[in-house]
């Protein structure tokens, strides 16, 4: 652990104390809870020993929960290797590395053939803190790879870059990271040993969303997809959790665009005891090729087994 790490505040939200400032992320990450933090964070108990992020992708959720330890995972093992390394090195090696990249690469707005080159020397070597620098610099900076686990993404011409907005959202995250213990693991959801867990550990569960899209789900990317199998599967985990007294939270939406998540609906009128909280957050505008926008509302939720 670091003993330089920021010292957080508690401030009160919706009646509960969470500490400040919440970190973001320093990824642009699809389906990222980083704007629905101030209203899940009041909801998780306050005496969490061990936290469980299961679908960690961004690591929004992990990185601000006040406990003991955070156990990250995630089944893209490219983005577990990176994490891994912002956890074994220094801020101070982090940013060198990435700095050093910029230079030998000539990284800007506008030199898409830097940007190429770069990607091609990841995808042949596999060094996990160039895959930062590459999302520094790609399209909206996203994360995709194809089929073959090359990563794809586009340049961001005139639009991505390693901006100081980046840098510092990379610094608090770091200093997060050494805060306190930390385990990265790059399982599927249902290889996660969950014999070790007791009552005063927290499993958070953000899994791809069944009755939305998105490349992170579609399956056509040389990972697992998401479908009703993986759901069930998923659902079936979390009420074995409640029969161990284990608590947990699961992310997800119940209607999206027209469309109701009916297999979440039937498990929830089967566990009558399990807590719906509705989250103030709509996705109606986020994507720009809608022509309704404001047609459906997205109901999305956080359920609680306590």
């Amino acid at each position: 652990m670091s003993n330089d790490s920021k010292k957080k505040k508690l401030t009160l939200f919706n009646g509960k104390m969470v500490s400040e400032p919440i970190i973001k992320s320093p990824l642009n990450y699809i389906g990222g809870k980083y704007k629905l933090l101030k209203q899940i964070l009041p909801l998780f108990p306050d005496d969490i020993k061990l936290f469980v992020d299961l679908f960690a992708g961004g690591c929004n959720v992990g990185i601000n929960v006040n406990t003991e330890k955070v156990w990250f995972n995630d089944n893209l093992i490219f983005l577990v290797d990176m994490y891994k390394k912002f956890q074994q090195l220094e801020l101070k090696e982090v940013l060198e590395h990435i700095d050093s990249r910029i230079k030998e690469y000539d990284l800007s707005l506008t030199n898409g053939t830097g940007y190429k080159e770069l990607r091609e020397l990841y995808n042949t070597k596999r060094e996990p803190l160039d895959l930062f620098v590459l999302i520094a610099y790609s399209f909206n900076h996203q994360i995709r790879f194809n089929n073959s686990h090359k990563f794809n993404n586009p340049f961001g011409k005139e639009r991505s870059c390693f901006n100081s907005s980046m840098k510092k959202n990379l610094e608090d995250f770091i200093s997060g990271l050494h805060s306190r213990e930390t385990v990265f693991t790059a399982n599927q959801f249902d290889d996660f040993d969950f014999q070790i867990l007791t009552p005063k550990d927290f499993v958070y569960c953000d899994p791809p969303y069944l009755i939305t899209t998105g490349t992170y789900n579609d399956g056509k990317r040389g990972f697992t997809g998401w479908t009703k199998a993986e759901e069930v599967k998923l659902l079936d985990i979390l009420d074995g959790l409640n029969k161990r007294n284990i608590r947990f939270g699961l992310s997800n939406v119940i209607e999206h665009k027209g469309k109701e998540n009916q297999l979440l609906k039937q498990w929830l009128s089967k566990n009558f005891e399990y807590k719906v909280h509705l989250l103030n957050h709509n996705y109606s505008n986020s994507n720009y090729h809608t022509k309704d926008r404001n047609r459906y509302s997205t109901k999305e939720v956080l359920i609680t087994n306590y």
